[in-house]
């Protein structure tokens, strides 16, 4: 019998961050980004015992990573270095219509995860397991791999926590609504925006929405609204 221990794993793509200064063009705050990261992080601040698996590269970037999960708490154990990849980058400038994100993921050693190399045992012990859309988006062997990384933990006996984060830079809204719609039939806990969910499923009306994901198998859904909040749905009320 598997000893679920580890309060939250989560798995993801973290991103080394270059943030323009203000009126200062060419001058950067490094930081650091990734949606299932921060998830890591903030869970693990609040007291829970919290994994974090990924590929970093091995390089400058990929160390500062580990520092700074090592100081936040956050077990690494299922960490691997890829010595042929780079730790994905993004950068953060200043445009007419606000900011623009520009991206060095492509070939990162997060987006080289197979599903082969998961640390399944780590993933069995998890009480929740969470990843997102963006997770699956970043390679073909990426989406594999988080596949068995549900697979493992809900076979373990995890609660499933899934980010739709449906970025459409990253893969065809055809592709993205595929997966995303497949993933979220396995969820005990769905989390979507309204930018999601108007791409996911045409969608504009929140009580709409909520019952399509229910139809689709999501268990419980937050839909987020932004400044306004978020509504919470268990299928039983709102």
């Amino acid at each position: 019998m598997t000893v679920r221990d580890i309060d939250v794993v989560c798995l993801g793509e973290p991103l080394y961050e270059f943030s323009q200064i203000p009126q200062t063009p060419g001058k950067y705050l490094q930081g650091f980004g990734g949606d299932t990261m921060n998830c890591a992080i903030a869970a693990a601040r609040q007291g829970a015992r919290v994994a974090y698996v990924t590929r970093l590269g091995d390089d400058e970037f990929g160390r500062q990573f580990l520092r700074l999960w090592r100081d936040e708490g956050l077990d690494t154990s299922g960490v691997a270095i890829d010595p042929q990849a780079h730790t994905a980058v993004y950068f953060i400038t200043h445009g007419a219509t606000g900011h623009v994100f520009s991206y060095l993921r492509r070939g990162s050693a997060a987006s080289r995860m197979q599903a082969a190399d998961l640390p399944l045992d780590l993933i069995r012990r998890a009480r929740y397991f969470h990843t997102s859309g963006i997770s699956q988006a970043i390679s073909a062997s990426a989406c594999e791999a988080v596949g068995a990384a549900i697979a493992a933990a809900k076979q373990a006996g995890a609660r499933f926590v899934y980010d739709a984060n449906m970025r459409l830079r990253l893969w065809p809204l055809a592709r993205a609504r595929e997966v995303i719609t497949a993933t979220l039939a396995q969820a005990d806990y769905f989390l979507l925006s309204m930018e999601d969910a108007e791409a996911l499923c045409g969608l504009q009306d929140a009580d709409a929405i909520l019952d399509w994901c229910h139809r689709a198998g999501a268990k419980v859904i937050a839909l987020k609204l932004g400044a306004e909040g978020v509504i919470g749905s268990d299928a039983t009320g709102r």
